[in-house]
């Protein structure tokens, strides 16, 4: 190469070097923050943001959800980082699979999100134990969140891991990365005061600690009022517009962490609900009143595989959330949001650098304005605070219908765009549907546990041992084994005259067994643990043996003293001897840590071999192993597992725990709290899918079956009252304009992954009624109605349908003085 050739290269490679080096520079921002918002790089934004959890989902499911998150107007995502995963044995650390954070925030990254990181490291979380790993607990001299040097010297080891693992990855927004906020602790003020002193002390010393990692990037702390130097106090809660307190300096900005979609549900729980409505109340409550930061807790729930979720809490989690357990979009919660957001940006000029008023009506009116007096630019919320009665207030000489607890949002102090009790969005029905490939040909096959003996254990006592202490938290199962010798004369004498076995356990289950035979289970709830387990029991002259089965389901994730929890047998007497009550606590008694099949893992191909199994159908007793195999369901559509007719227990498929179920447990609705399981289909191989169920109590087999999960039912209610969709509408400088010129009032559908409306299964212009799914026609309805839908809708994957009475109603002859509505289902799927 010749001397002006390699001087040319040189130069290539220092241009290239200075481009990628300004590159970078050019990707790195500074976020700061005053009393009116975040800021980064010098602009103020409106942020919408969901809490979307990593391990609660393979990372097959991450690209996907994260999409339809951002396509729902979220610009944040929101996750805790998860300690007991990460360092599940002291000094060992786990950070591959669902458990790669670094991976996760990446891909926040790549899709043009912002992260905020809640490192905690306690985080409750409905997780087990808040968290904290378990070997944290037997820390000698440990008191955790207090100011305690053992508790605070492993808390800061973690967290300042995680810090420098972002940092190493450069994913803090300083560095080019997308985290903007970072959180420490959580919810501390809810135990604070039971420390004294010493909560003080601890709530400072982990704000300043947090602060001196030097992010780049603010820190918060959740529902903490003395929040720290520069650390921002946030709020939790359904309704922060109204009840959280504000900020605990002028200087920081109004945000909300955790805005909760429904609520987590434990094992005995009815349903749990909060409609699209009144969730959308809520934020623009919240953002007419100086927020700029809303998250919702949670935007996807996920499943808490294995055994992951704290005490009772079920294996599906937040479900009604905007985007349901499957995946799917839980309409019209996830559309009627995605609206909401789309107002709210129209908003964004006047809501951060206006000067904000109030406008008082009359009882329960108002509006919340903002303007900017050199630029007219202004914003109206339009405040219905009534739950019951609609209003028509007048506002700057326009008349504004507002329905019963409901805002609408003026972007222009003139125009409404969305109204939160007026939904414009979607609405979907969810279904279950057999799979003929998945079920065709189940083989059942059975292994049952041995009962144990005094003499089969090896852990020996003078009394029943604490459950935790014993098994770590490595398994659910304890067994708790004694015998006693009676003659006849203990015994009652007459046939039908048996004695009982009373136990009263710290919880949170008991199985029970006399020489080898299921006598029956008992249970405490999540609001109370512990239980009295009494059941008639047959003894016979000579030795009894006595084996107690302890179930934990999961450990607690709250509240002050966590270290010092404990489960299991406490007290264990029979009474209704000849001689009385005989307490045999204090005897000699083994323990047993887990269960055969956990040991031998059969719910692996490669364990299943260990042990020997039986043919069998039907009805099952108690600790019972079941297998099959079975075929990947046909089609791309979520997966799951019913098993209505088992009680309690847990379910893998290849391996892979796909959570604890316990339908044996009624809501006081008289159902479950939940029966049916996600299988994510990441799980699977295309055939011989191992599934393996371990039931403790007992149920038939038979009546388990997998089957695929849809929305394909999908519907519109339109009201005339209602706005036309916010996506009709843009900001030209202070102005909001049509998009279209035909902007008018329409019904839109959208049939899920690209497939095509099928059939319509309901239409009525008139006075319909009803919800998605359960459509009923009113006395008043137009006898084209599902002739016109067809027209619109059939063959398409998408279609709109005017909300026009020329399009219905020709000759305005269908009931003149009757308010108009237009409802539709449809059904969507593939051509065949």
């Amino acid at each position: 190469m010749s001397v002006p050739s390699r001087v040319l290269l040189a130069a290539l490679v220092c241009l290239l070097m200075i481009s990628t080096v300004v590159q970078g520079e050019k990707f790195k921002r500074s976020v700061t923050y005053d009393g009116r918002s975040l800021i980064i790089n010098g602009k103020r934004e409106l942020f919408f943001s969901g809490s979307i959890h990593y391990p609660r989902m393979p990372p097959e499911m991450w690209w996907d959800i994260l999409k339809k998150a951002k396509a729902g107007g979220l610009n944040v995502i929101q996750t805790y980082v998860f300690w007991n995963i990460h360092e599940p044995e002291k000094g060992q650390f786990n950070f591959e699979g669902n458990y790669n954070l670094t991976k996760f925030i990446k891909m926040i990254g790549d899709l043009g999100m912002y992260a905020t990181l809640r490192v905690g490291p306690f985080i409750e979380a409905e997780w087990n134990y808040g968290g904290f790993p378990f070997w944290l607990r037997e820390v000698p001299n440990i008191t955790f969140r207090s100011d305690n040097p053992p508790f605070k010297y492993h808390m800061k080891e973690f967290t300042k891991m995680i810090i420098d693992m972002m940092k190493d990855a450069q994913l803090y927004a300083s560095q080019g990365g997308p985290i903007i906020l970072s959180q420490v602790e959580n919810e501390y003020n809810t135990i604070q005061l039971a420390f004294r002193e010493l909560g003080t002390r601890y709530v400072h010393w982990a704000g300043t600690m947090a602060v001196r990692l030097n992010t780049g990037v603010p820190w918060v702390m959740c529902k903490q009022k003395d929040a720290p130097g520069p650390v921002i106090n946030t709020c939790n809660g359904r309704n922060c517009g109204d009840t959280f307190t504000g900020p605990n300096k002028p200087s920081k900005p109004v945000l909300w962490t955790e805005n909760w979609t429904a609520r987590y549900r434990v094992f005995g729980d009815p349903p749990s609900r909060r409609s699209a409505e009144n969730l959308a109340f809520s934020v623009a409550r919240f953002f007419s009143k100086n927020g700029t930061l809303a998250n919702y807790y949670m935007y996807y729930g996920g499943t808490n595989y294995g055994r992951l979720g704290s005490s009772f809490v079920t294996t599906r989690y937040y479900d009604e959330a905007p985007i349901d357990e499957y995946g799917m979009l839980r309409e019209p919660k996830w559309g009627h949001l995605r609206d909401l957001h789309s107002a709210l940006r129209l908003c964004k000029k006047a809501l951060l650098s206006g000067k904000p008023s109030v406008e008082n009506f009359g009882p329960n009116l108002e509006a919340h304005i903002y303007e900017q007096p050199k630029t007219k630019a202004c914003v109206a919320f339009l405040s219905n605070n009534d739950s019951r009665t609609p209003a028509t207030l007048t506002f700057r000489g326009s008349k504004y219908y507002l329905p019963q607890y409901s805002i609408s949002i003026l972007p222009d102090c003139k125009t409404v765009v969305y109204n939160t009790r007026m939904i414009v969005a979607q609405h979907s029905s969810r279904h279950y549907q057999k799979s003929k490939a998945a079920n065709k040909d189940l083989r059942w096959e059975m292994f049952i546990e041995d009962i144990p003996t005094l003499n089969e254990n090896l852990i020996k006592s003078a009394s029943p041992l604490e459950q935790w202490s014993v098994t770590k938290d490595t398994t659910d199962y304890l067994w708790h084994t004694t015998s006693i010798s009676l003659d006849g004369f203990h015994l009652p004498l007459r046939e039908k005259v048996l004695p009982v076995l009373r136990i009263a356990s710290l919880g949170h289950m008991m199985h029970g067994f006399v020489n080898g035979h299921y006598i029956g289970s008992g249970h405490g709830t999540n609001k109370e643990n512990s239980f009295v387990f009494q059941k008639p029991i047959i003894l016979k002259p000579g030795i009894n043996h006595i084996s107690l089965l302890g179930v934990t389901i999961g450990l607690p994730d709250s509240g002050v003293y966590l270290e010092r929890r404990y489960a299991g047998t406490r007290t264990v007497a029979i009474q209704g001897l000849n001689t009385g009550t005989l307490d045999v606590t204090y005897s000699e008694w083994g323990q047993k840590v887990g269960l055969d099949g956990e040991k031998f893992q059969v719910y692996t191909q490669e364990g299943s071999d260990r042990v020997k199994w039986n043919k069998t159908k039907g009805l099952g007793g108690p600790l019972t192993w079941y297998k099959t195999y079975f075929d990947a369901p046909e089609g791309n559509d979520p997966l799951a597992i019913e098993v209505a007719t088992m009680s309690k227990g847990m379910v893998w498929v290849n391996g892979k725990s796909i959570g604890r179920y316990w339908v044996s447990f009624l809501s006081p609705t008289g159902k479950p709290s939940q029966s049916v399981y996600h299988i994510p289909r990441a799980f699977l191989k295309p055939k011989d899918n191992l599934l393996a169920i371990f039931e403790e109590i007992g149920g038939n087999i038979d009546g388990v079956q997998i089957v695929t999960v849809n929305r394909n039912t999908i519907c519109s209610y339109i009201k005339e009252s209602d706005p036309t969709r916010v996506n009709n509408r843009k900001r030209e400088d202070i102005v909001i304009q049509k998009v279209f010129d035909d902007a008018r009032r329409s019904a839109t559908l959208m049939c899920p992954d690209n497939r095509k409306i099928l059939r319509v299964e309901f239409a009525s212009y008139g006075n319909p009624f009803g919800a998605c799914g359960n459509y009923i026609l009113g006395n008043c309805s137009a006898p084209s109605s599902k002739r016109i839908i067809e027209q619109y809708c059939l063959g398409k994957n998408r279609c709109a349908i005017p909300f026009d009475q020329n399009i219905f109603d020709r000759e305005r002859k269908l009931c003149p003085n009757v308010p108009k509505n237009l409802a539709i289902q449809v059904q969507c799927g593939e051509n065949k």
